[in-house]
Parts: structure tokens; C-alpha cells; sequence
């Protein structure tokens, strides 16, 4: 056997003993494909988000779209996510002559769900918070507007990843009763 048919071995074995280790101490996934009749996947569908202004806004609303609502199932929206999203930026890499060589952005969210009741409930809030950063070492100005888009649209999904993780975590935590 060769060493690169035994190194794969090896990690197939690791991954099947870490499958094993995981499940047996009762892990499981909060809003996976098993989860399709799960509650928080059943409840996650239920959420209608609000409007994000700005251009970060749009990413991060269309990010928690896919994450949130199944294109093959409509509900009847329960809830409402209301999503605040501020995107500072810093200059973190200068040369001598002035010139700046990377920029740090760092994305955060503040969140609240409501219950769509007349009251409109609070039923839970969190923060978000990401970081990404673009090198603008000489680029043209077509590679770093592309560098640029690429970078927002990864902080935009990292922020909807933690917001969507929150959110299925509450709801199989408080699981409506069947």
C-alpha cells in the first residue's frame, strides 16, 4: 500500500471514529437537512425579514433568505427579523511612501425578532460581528472593485451564518409545542 493510500485511509478512519465519538455523546445538527421536520427549521421558515439599507444591507438580507426560508416550502410568516448593519473600514497596511496596502473590514449586526402579534413580542435578539479584509497592493481598478465586492459579500454571509446559527438555536431551545 502506498503512503498516500494510507494517509487517506487514516483520515477516512479519524473521520469515522469522530462521527462515532460525536453522535454518541448526543450531537446533533441544529438546522441541517435531518432537520426538515425539525423546529427550528419548521420555525426558521416562518421568518420574514425586514428591509437592510444600504448596499451590505442587501447582501446580508439576501444571505439570510437562503439560509432561512426553503424555496420548496411557503409558511405563513409568524415572525419578523429586523437586522441593524454597520460596516466600518480600516486602513491596516501602509507603506512608507503613504500608500495603503490592505483594508479590514469589519461587519456588525444588531438583530431582534418579533412575533407578528399585535403587541409585536420581542422573542429573542442577538449581535453579530465579522471580519474580512481586501489587499490592494497594485490592482487595477477593475480587479480591486471585484476584490472589493467579493470581500462584502463574504462578510455579508459570515454575519447571516451567525445570525441564522442563533436563530435555530433559539428555536430548538423554545420549540413550540406540536
Amino acid at each position: 500500500m502506498t503512503t498516500f493510500a494510507q494517509a487517506r485511509l487514516a483520515r477516512r478512519s479519524l473521520l469515522l471514529a469522530a462521527g462515532l465519538a460525536l453522535s454518541g455523546c448526543g450531537f446533533q445538527p441544529v438546522y441541517a437537512v435531518r432537520g426538515k421536520n425539525s423546529p427550528a427549521r419548521h420555525e426558521m421558515g416562518r421568518v420574514d425579514i425586514g428591509v437592510i439599507p444600504e448596499r451590505y444591507g442587501q447582501l446580508l438580507r439576501q444571505a439570510l433568505q437562503q439560509r432561512l426560508n426553503d424555496p420548496g416550502e411557503a409558511l405563513a410568516k409568524t415572525y419578523e427579523l429586523s437586522v441593524s448593519f454597520s460596516v466600518s473600514t480600516d486602513i491596516v497596511g501602509i507603506q512608507q511612501d503613504a500608500t495603503a496596502t490592505r483594508i479590514r473590514e469589519t461587519g456588525s449586526a444588531t438583530w431582534s425578532l418579533k412575533r407578528l402579534d399585535p403587541g409585536n413580542t420581542l422573542v429573542t435578539s442577538g449581535t453579530a460581528r465579522a471580519l474580512d479584509g481586501v489587499n490592494i497592493i497594485d490592482q487595477q481598478y477593475f480587479e480591486a472593485d471585484l476584490a472589493q465586492e467579493t470581500a462584502q459579500k463574504r462578510l455579508a454571509e459570515s454575519v447571516a451564518d451567525q445570525i441564522t446559527l442563533q436563530l435555530g438555536s433559539y428555536f430548538n431551545r423554545h420549540a413550540p409545542a406540536s
